[in-house]
């Protein structure tokens, strides 16, 4: 049985959906619309760019509000009720937690450090290397949340401990997001205000978790699990899809000045992301190996390891630094390289499964 089940797989490999497929396209045609309504239209951009929630918040309203739209979903998916499962499997959880935590936003600040104060040093000015060294910090200090069940999905991942994964992880970033960006960034010499650092984290993580959870709860006891999956979930799909298409378009116009003159900084900014990316999925990986954890499980826990939360990471370093800041540019560039990036990954791990196995 098993060994029909290896052909079946094999002959059908799992494919992304359509928009997923050409993510990286969607993100390529939304920067050029982007920065053809900034050139074209500059005075609405500017007053899109100045709506905040009250004065001093740097909250942008437009952008808040398309945000909520993508992150809510995707908290409707976390389910806390599977945290049970952790005991199952120990060491898989302890694996992507160590390097999530332990490694990841540390290692970014590290390799942000090498390239954008050393290597690419001739084309970037210090202070700027600072701002994008922030943006890249917020990025990686962000594991990803929605994104991870299609990596998962496409490696023939362990559904539930996938969901265990992203669970635990969401209910620590509650705690530790805020301080790791802010120490990080003080090592970087970029001041961050904690008050707004913390409404980032209570408008755009705390309040859309809360949210989902409640709502997941309700509709479950009164719908049940297959109507809330199968019908309720299903609908925010273009709605998640829209918003996002939306935020880039008006991201990309807040940044069409530095998009225009700094085009080599977004080159130059995939490197660090790209680096990080692979040297934590084969840190992960091959810690998973180590610890004899099943691949159904290692192969999800790299990706974890690797990939990123962007739709938050965009959200504060807006509302740190603004919408057409160096910071919110770096966090950007992470939307553009990750899908591709993440790919690749995907591809290896499937590729490199009686390996792991031996």
């Amino acid at each position: 049985m098993s060994e029909m089940t290896d052909v079946s797989s094999k002959a059908a490999p799992k494919r992304l959906g359509f928009f997923e497929r050409y993510l990286t396209v969607w993100v390529v045609l939304c920067m050029a619309a982007g920065v053809l309504l900034g050139k074209a239209a500059p005075a609405l951009i500017s007053t899109l760019s100045g709506l905040e929630f009250g004065r001093g918040s740097q909250v942008n309203i437009p952008i808040a509000i398309l945000l909520w739209l993508m992150i809510y979903p995707m908290m409707l998916k976390v389910d806390f009720s599977a945290l049970g499962g952790v005991a199952r499997k120990p060491a898989g959880l302890g694996v992507t937690l160590a390097v999530n935590w332990l490694v990841k936003p540390f290692s970014m600040a590290l390799f942000a450090w090498i390239f954008l104060r050393h290597v690419f040093a001739p084309w970037i000015e210090p202070e700027l290397a600072a701002n994008y060294t922030a943006g890249l910090v917020i990025l990686a200090a962000a594991p990803c949340t929605a994104m991870v069940f299609v990596w998962s999905y496409l490696t023939d991942g362990d559904p539930v401990y996938t969901l265990v994964q992203v669970a635990v992880n969401d209910l620590i970033m509650l705690v530790a997001f805020a301080p790791i960006v802010m120490f990080l960034c003080g090592v970087a010499h970029v001041v961050v205000p904690s008050r707004v650092l913390f409404t980032s984290v209570t408008v755009f993580l705390v309040l859309p978790l809360a949210a989902g959870w409640i709502t997941r709860t309700a509709l479950l006891a009164w719908r049940g699990r297959e109507w809330f999956e199968e019908r309720f979930l299903p609908k925010f799909h273009p709605v998640t899809i829209a918003a996002l298409l939306a935020t880039l378009v008006l991201i990309f116009a807040f940044q069409a000045g530095n998009l225009t003159h700094r085009w080599l900084a977004v080159l130059l900014l995939a490197v660090p992301i790209l680096v990080q990316i692979y040297s934590n999925a084969g840190l992960t990986y091959l810690l998973m190996r180590w610890f004899k954890v099943e691949h159904r499980v290692a192969a999800p826990g790299a990706l974890i390891g690797a990939s990123n939360f962007f739709e938050l990471a965009v959200a504060v370093a807006i509302a740190l630094f603004g919408p057409g800041s160096p910071a919110a540019l770096a966090t950007v560039v992470g939307v553009l390289v990750e899908v591709p990036a993440m790919l690749s990954v995907c591809r290896f791990c499937r590729a490199s499964r009686e390996w792991y196995g031996r």
